[in-house]
């Protein structure tokens, strides 16, 4: 169903990328080593990790990131990733990682003395510059002899703007400052249209509600969310109907009302159209379950 490929930077040092563009939750496993620190983005969608054969799991969800890592015992990789979801991964040893700071261990909080031998769990916003150099790990055209060397590059560039969280005092000298301001004009785009699923607003007027020009939206969008505007808004809908229909507090025409189909025949259409099946047989499965 879903697909993952691992790429090794350079001994103790992977980036692992896992993409389910089915409609079936995708499973993936890997044994990671107690000396390798691991890094988790959610690119898109949601993802789940699991541990001690299920009776602990760690919600990774769309723009956040988890950092872990436990000297004592192994983390081993089993990740559930949901339909339509991307997550990268970065698996690094603690001698490459110390290796990175050495001369400003200071600055990073996880490499002082008393933390070094303390298991570590963090999650944390993915922001704006992180999320480009994330959709560049997803969408380049490059050719095979030199992308190892560009998903190196790349990973360098994305673990060093994860530890710089400081606001930079001279912003306009930043040189991710214009994509930055798209990537958070996108974003807004994405809230306007989920907001107002059941009448959301034409691409010209969304461009402009945000501030941008409607080929860069169209462009940006597709970068950072891996789909155009009203297909991404399609899949939201028809996830959102999945769900009332679950709570059992809607029928097939209130459900179709809520998210935007005028006429129950159009909702049913598009929900078989995602789903292979009406929402009355839907129903009518879990029903039975």
């Amino acid at each position: 169903m879903g697909s993952h490929e691992e790429i090794m930077i350079e001994d103790g040092f992977y980036v692992l990328k896992f993409e389910n563009n089915s409609d079936e939750t995708a499973h993936f496993t890997r044994d990671v080593d107690t000396g390798l620190i691991q890094f988790h983005f959610g690119v898109k969608g949601r993802g789940k990790f699991i541990f001690n054969q299920g009776r602990y799991a760690l919600d990774l969800r769309e723009e956040v990131s988890l950092f872990l890592y436990n000297p004592q015992i192994a983390l081993p990789l089993h990740l559930e990733v949901a339909p339509h979801s991307w997550v990268i991964s970065v698996l690094v040893s603690i001698k490459k990682f110390h290796g990175f700071f050495s001369e400003q261990a200071d600055h990073i909080p996880f490499l002082s003395p008393e933390n070094i031998d303390r298991k570590y769990y963090k999650d944390d916003t993915i922001n704006p510059s992180m999320a480009i150099v994330l959709s560049q790990l997803f969408h380049f055209n490059l050719h095979p002899s030199i992308k190892k060397l560009y998903f190196k590059g790349k990973v360098y560039e994305l673990l060093s703007l994860y530890f710089n969280r400081a606001e930079d005092p001279n912003a306009e000298q930043c040189p991710f400052l214009i994509d930055e301001e798209n990537v958070i004009k996108i974003r807004r785009a994405k809230d306007i249209i989920i907001a107002n699923m059941a009448e959301p607003p034409g691409l010209e007027e969304l461009s402009e509600q945000v501030g941008i020009s409607l080929k860069k939206l169209k462009m940006g969008f597709r970068q950072i969310y891996g789909d155009s505007v009203y297909s991404f808004l399609f899949d939201y809908k028809m996830d959102y109907a999945r769900k009332l229909l679950d709570s059992g507090s809607y029928n097939v025409n209130e459900v179709g009302l809520r998210i935007g189909y005028s006429t129950a025949s159009h909702f049913i259409a598009a929900f078989k159209k995602k789903f292979g099946t009406t929402p009355k047989k839907y129903l009518m499965s879990i029903e039975k379950v």
